[in-house]
Order: structure tokens, then C-alpha cells, then sequence
């Protein structure tokens, strides 16, 4: 468990306040996870960027009645901190009883908080449900890889060993799964992804990658660190001109979480899948 979870309200009885408490949010700094991952916080091997949709957003106008709408939160990857899941939830909830004047009001208010605990400057995004309902649903790009039939038999720990590629041929390709889950380090809860591998270099063997994804099924880690090091192990095997990992999971407690992460971060779209 990373020792700044202890102390968020993640897995325990919390109150649900309703009206304004932006003292709700908790951070949890990233360096300890770096640390772990072998990076530093002035020398991060990929942009990024983790997209936070929330579909639990309501507020008052001034006449008193209630607005429902999705939210869109943009944490940059070099944040110094992660914004705790549940104190999230808990903060959103907290806007429930209090009025805005405008939705203009009310996005710089969740740009200005939110900002103050991630450490850096959060986008935000308010939208109608009707907004939402027009884009519709995406399909991830490239080819699935999960009708592949390989053997697994290990599931408490990434195991990196498991990838192959063929340093001889060098390709430029896309290919995801549905099959990633991996569980919350401090509730034990499941957290289901579907994950997209976009690459130049070496060709990677594509049943070892299924393998190796699959291997993620009991590790507890939070969302960003596992794609963070799907990213690493990827870029030590593959030595790649370039490298783009990123997860779309189901959400929790109304929110989902969607680590980015690239060696050249080029404006990513923010894709609801049929899953979300």
C-alpha cells in the first residue's frame, strides 16, 4: 500500500457532505511509486496525462433547482500528486446542495481546487448529458489481441519476463485488450481495463504481451502506476522510436480513470468505451 492511502478516506465509513467542502480532496504524492518504478520526478520517460470522467456531478442553480452534467478532469502525468479516488467522489458529492451562478462558475471552482492538490494546472470539462449522448461510444484502435490461446498460470505480480519480441523486424503497430484487471491497493476492490499498446520498434510477440497483461489479475497498484509500468517494462524491451500506453477502466463510485501515457504526448481524445 502506498503510506499516504493510509490516511485517505479510501476503505473506510466516510460521511457524505452535500454542500461545498473542497477539504474533502487528499493527495497522494507519485515520487514514492516512481522511486519504485526506477524514474524521477525531473526525468519521467513519457508525457501524459490521466483523464477523470465523472458522471455523479449535480449542483444547484441560484433558483434552487438542481443541474445533472458530466465532468472532465485532465491531471497532468507530471503532477506531483494523484488526487485520492474516494475523496474525490466525496468532494464531487459535496457540490450537491451548494448553488453556482453559471456552469462557468462552477468549472473554475473544480479547475481551482482540483489544481491546488494535484500540484499542477487540472483541465476541466463540464458537459449536458445531451453533449455526451451525441459523441457516443468509441471502439479502441488497432487489433485485439484477447482470441489469442496462450497458457497463463501466474496472476500476483507483473511478470516482464513473460514479453518477447523480435529485435530483427521493426514495426509500426496498434493492439490492445480488454483483459486487464488488477486490484485496489488499499480496498482489495477489482479494477477492470481494456488497454492499448501503440508502438514503432521492435515487433512484439503478441500472445507474450496477453500473457504478460494477464499477469496484472491479483497485483494491487493503483490505476496510473500499472499503466505507468506496462509503459516501462515495454520501452526496456522494445528500445522503441516510440511508445504510447494507455487504459480505459470501468468505473467506480461514478468516477473512471484513464492513465495516458506516451514519449510524445499528441493531444489524446478522451474515448468513452462500451465498457464505460
Amino acid at each position: 500500500m502506498h503510506p499516504a492511502a493510509e490516511h485517505s478516506p479510501l476503505g473506510k465509513s466516510s460521511e457524505y457532505i452535500s454542500t461545498y467542502t473542497p477539504s474533502l480532496l487528499f493527495a497522494i504524492p507519485r515520487q514514492a511509486k516512481w522511486a519504485e518504478l526506477g524514474v524521477a520526478a525531473g526525468n519521467l520517460p513519457w508525457q501524459g496525462v490521466d483523464f477523470w470522467n465523472c458522471f455523479e456531478l449535480s449542483w444547484l442553480l441560484p433558483s434552487g433547482k438542481p443541474v445533472v452534467a458530466m465532468g472532465e478532469f485532465a491531471i497532468p502525468a507530471d503532477s506531483p500528486n494523484i488526487i485520492e479516488s474516494k475523496s474525490f467522489k466525496l468532494y464531487l458529492n459535496s457540490l450537491n446542495q451548494t448553488p453556482f451562478a453559471s456552469i462557468s462558475e462552477l468549472r473554475e471552482c473544480l479547475a481551482r481546487d482540483l489544481s491546488a492538490v494535484a500540484g499542477k494546472p487540472v483541465g476541466v470539462r463540464v458537459r449536458t448529458l445531451a453533449e455526451v449522448e451525441a459523441e457516443g461510444l468509441a471502439a479502441l484502435p488497432g487489433q485485439c489481441i484477447d482470441a489469442l490461446d496462450v497458457t497463463i498460470s501466474g496472476y500476483d505480480q507483473p511478470q516482464p519476463e513473460l514479453l518477447r519480441c523480435n529485435p530483427e523486424r521493426v514495426v509500426e503497430e496498434t493492439v490492445h485488450s480488454h483483459l486487464l484487471k488488477s486490484n485496489c491497493p488499499v480496498t482489495g476492490q477489482p479494477d477492470w481495463g481494456s488497454v492499448v499498446v501503440d508502438y514503432h520498434g521492435a515487433a512484439l510477440d503478441h500472445a507474450s504481451l496477453l500473457a504478460y497483461l494477464v499477469s496484472f489479475r491479483q497485483h494491487a497498484d493503483f490505476h496510473e502506476q500499472c499503466v505507468e509500468r506496462i509503459y516501462l517494462d515495454l520501452l526496456t524491451l522494445l528500445k522503441p522510436e516510440r511508445l504510447t500506453v494507455y487504459a480505459r477502466y470501468v468505473r467506480r463510485g461514478g468516477l473512471d480513470i484513464n492513465p495516458y501515457r506516451s514519449s510524445a504526448l499528441i493531444s489524446p481524445r478522451n474515448l468513452r468505451l462500451a465498457r464505460q
